[in-house]
């Protein structure tokens, strides 16, 4: 069903039955984390993507259309709960023209280096060697994840570091190098050099595609941010089996980039995540337009509506 206004109209049972397949995907990853939380334990891969990211399981769950996009029915009432959805002669939808002026100067900044990344060759010969330099030259209790060993002793492991070219272009990566390990990086990013450096071959750079996803909520729909989730997923695993842990524990058999053949096997990985990120960062793209559009764009089917929601 299509609207006066070209607004598709979804029908409360469609809308329903995507509500709950999210949820039912989602919940396969928040629920063993949320698990672990009340058993007080840690797991060194997967419960990073919701102690760095700081996006909540609950708010993973939570669906939303995204823009252009009516929800029929008298169950869609729930969704005004949220500021930025409003009543229509149709239904309830999300709408852009809620943006205060700070929250689009940030959408602009996501874009533009969306964007730029888009048009940036990707890069490839990092080799992971980021999670080594967070562990060069530290004593066993300084390491991150000291419950798992390390692969090779302290001296063996900043031998392995200094012997390659260690070219992290992630600053949310490089500022958690040892100072020890800093110099030792070719390039020397910070937080106002990101869209200069930032670049789509990066394994951190993609995994950032969840993050971009989460700050454009709620105006996002939920599953390109389960996508973005997934993907990240995936990468942190390939992550953490080139790192220096020994994760075969949980099942996590090392990717030895310290060989040759590992620093091939890492580069497949590489460019398969950054083929993955693609189409993501391009909807991301487009899905930041369509919010820094002319409030006016988005069409009369947010004039004020004086009767109930249909059912």
């Amino acid at each position: 069903m299509v609207s006066d206004n070209a607004f598709p109209v979804m029908a409360e049972p469609v809308w329903r039955a995507l509500q709950r397949a999210h949820e039912a995907r989602v919940r396969a990853w928040t629920d063993p984390h949320l698990e672990r939380a009340g058993r007080g334990e840690k797991h060194p891969v997967y419960d990073f993507l919701f102690s760095y990211y700081s996006f909540r399981p609950s708010w993973l769950r939570q669906w939303h259309p995204g823009p252009g996009v009516i929800l029929a029915g008298e169950g869609a009432r729930e969704f005004l709960r949220w500021p930025e959805y409003r009543e229509t002669p149709d239904g309830v939808a999300i709408d852009p023209s809620t943006l205060p002026d700070k929250r689009r100067v940030s959408i602009r900044w996501i874009h533009d280096l969306l964007a730029v990344m888009t048009a940036r060759p990707p890069a490839f010969g990092c080799f992971g060697l980021h999670e080594w330099a967070m562990v060069y030259r530290q004593t066993p209790d300084e390491v991150r994840h000291n419950a798992y060993p390390l692969r090779f002793p302290p001296d063996e492991l900043a031998r392995i570091v200094e012997s390659q070219p260690v070219r992290c272009s992630h600053f949310d990566a490089f500022r958690f190098f040892t100072a020890p390990a800093r110099p030792l990086n070719k390039l020397q990013p910070s937080r106002e050099t990101v869209p200069e450096q930032e670049q789509r071959g990066c394994l951190h750079a993609n995994m950032d595609l969840y993050k971009w996803a989460f700050k454009l909520a709620p105006f996002t729909p939920a599953d390109l941010i389960a996508d973005c989730f997934e993907l990240a997923r995936d990468i942190r695993e390939m992550d953490m089996r080139a790192s220096p842990y020994d994760l075969s524990a949980l099942g996590f058999e090392p990717i030895m980039i310290e060989t040759p053949e590992g620093r091939a096997d890492y580069e497949r990985h590489q460019r398969v995540f950054t083929s993955r990120g693609e189409p993501l960062r391009g909807r991301l793209v487009i899905l930041c337009e369509r919010l820094l559009a002319n409030p006016s764009d988005h069409g009369s089917v947010f004039a004020p509506c004086a009767r109930s929601v249909p059912h």
